[in-house]
């Protein structure tokens, strides 16, 4: 079995030796690093070939077939439009395998930290311009044939992502015991949200938009992780970015950005008042409200079911995020209370 030159110790996979066995780059100089994975189940791994590009290969938990792989779909989907996303270069559908460009290791949150602030600004813009793009073409391109379109953030997927919260994050990770009317309140206050999140107009999403999906390359911005998009609020993927539990953004920037997202979608400069701009911001913040307790919840779930303590270090932002919602609405302040009464940072 072929091992990594880095680790000698550590065996690679059988499905990896067997698509580097079929592709010929057998040669023991050929470097196979293994990469950090994100909060999925695939895990993936850069070939390095004595010649040629290096590329990543996503190896999936089970074999697949690669003309329903969603990824495969979106991608095509997204090419049309198009989008900046990494080239398929070769699969192995029966080793699981999908081979793809290699976008290096830097992403938007990890360029952060070196760029200027004007360079910052440039970048979060060109982030937002993807997801005006992607909500426009999403519409011009509409069809059976590509799976987002037949799924969305409805009813049952929202109670879902709130009942996740509840369940990994202040039960699981924090330890609480809720009562049968405590969780009966709880459900109650989500379901209003829920209702009005899912009766919103919907648009094409990607779904988990933040920085950690936004690799830089070459000083060109590119997506990835697309394969969960589905059809949801315009506000989905702009709370996503702009209340991303990994980066902070002060509110006088949130400001700025939100209002060239307006601009860009032609709300602002047309006759929009400031009522307009107003009930988009609270949409707003309803929709980053949703989105920072189900990532707490995923980070509780990966945390105190898969041991993965790495998410700990996201958790103060996020709530510092959603406790600002909360206070900030009059009508979420049952909500807050109901969950303050085991999760003191929301108090």
């Amino acid at each position: 079995m072929t091992t990594l030159q880095s680790a000698p110790d550590i065996p690679l996979p059988e499905p990896i030796t067997t698509y580097l066995t079929r592709t010929g780059l057998t040669d023991p100089r050929t470097l196979v690093l293994p990469l950090t994975g994100d909060a999925s189940d695939r895990r993936y791994f850069r070939v390095l070939p004595r010649d040629g590009e290096t590329f990543v290969l996503a190896l999936h938990t089970a074999p697949f077939q690669y003309g329903t792989l969603p990824f495969v779909n979106v991608a095509g989907l997204l090419a049309r439009m198009p989008v900046p996303i990494p080239t398929i270069l070769g699969h192995a559908d029966d080793q699981g395998i999908l081979a793809q460009q290699d976008l290096g290791d830097v992403t938007l949150q990890a360029h952060l930290g070196a760029a200027s602030p004007a360079a910052h600004t440039a970048l979060y813009r060109r982030a937002i311009d993807f997801i005006a793009t992607i909500q426009r073409r999403g519409q011009e391109l509409a069809s059976d044939k590509y799976v987002p379109y037949g799924i969305a953030f409805d009813v049952e997927k929202l109670t879902w992502e709130f009942d996740f919260f509840v369940k990994h994050f202040v039960m699981a990770y924090r330890g609480a015991t809720i009562g049968p009317e405590a969780r009966a309140a709880i459900s109650e206050e989500c379901a209003a949200i829920v209702r009005e999140l899912a009766a919103e107009p919907r648009v094409l999403c990607h779904r988990d938009y933040h920085s950690r999906n936004l690799m830089l390359k070459a000083g060109q911005l590119f997506i990835i992780d697309f394969q969960d998009a589905r059809m949801g609020p315009d506000t989905y993927d702009l709370a996503s970015l702009l209340r991303d539990s990994y980066v902070d953004i002060s509110d006088e920037t949130l400001e700025d950005y939100l209002a060239y997202f307006l601009a860009v979608k032609g709300v602002a400069g047309t006759g929009a008042t400031a009522a307009t701009t107003t009930e988009f911001r609270r949409r707003f913040d309803l929709m980053a409200l949703q989105r920072n307790l189900k990532a707490l919840g995923t980070f509780g779930y990966q945390t105190a079911v898969r041991r993965n303590p790495v998410y700990i270090q996201y958790m103060p932002r996020t709530l510092r995020y959603a406790r600002t919602n909360l206070i900030k609405y009059p009508r979420l302040a049952r909500l807050r209370e109901l969950l303050a009464e085991h999760i003191e940072e929301l108090r």
